[in-house]
């Protein structure tokens, strides 16, 4: 059985539904989705507190993880927030650049209208 599988199995013996679990858990109900649609693996941390919170050890919580698998979820996971990460920096730069450029528009308006003004005189 897959880790993903397991976790959906625990969750519904104890009755709960995906967001009383994220809330015992610390995460998201999102999160607890992920986990059992094998889309992402829980951190350590995660996983012991998994673990503590149905009383099984580590070993049998995880027994049988495509370890591999795990590895390129995560480096997945990381490289998408990293895309993340850099379309919001370059959005904020963006941002800065056209109120750069809005400010430069607007003092040619106004020195055109001074010279406008200037030059009717």
């Amino acid at each position: 059985m897959n880790f993903n599988e397991k976790l959906i199995e625990l969750r519904k013996k104890e009755g709960l539904s995906q967001d009383e679990m994220g809330e015992r858990l610390g995460v998201s109900r999102q999160t607890i989705s992920k986990w059992e649609l094998a889309q992402s693996y829980p951190d350590f941390q995660r996983l012991v507190a998994i673990s503590d919170y149905f009383g099984l050890s580590l070993d049998e919580l995880v027994k049988g993880v495509d370890v591999q698998d795990v590895r390129e979820k995560t480096v997945s996971e990381k490289q998408l927030s990293q895309i993340y990460d850099d379309l919001q920096t370059a959005k904020s730069v963006g941002n800065k650049l056209l109120n750069i450029f809005a400010a430069i528009g607007l003092v040619g308006v106004v020195v055109l209208l001074l010279i406008g003004i200037i030059c009717g005189s």
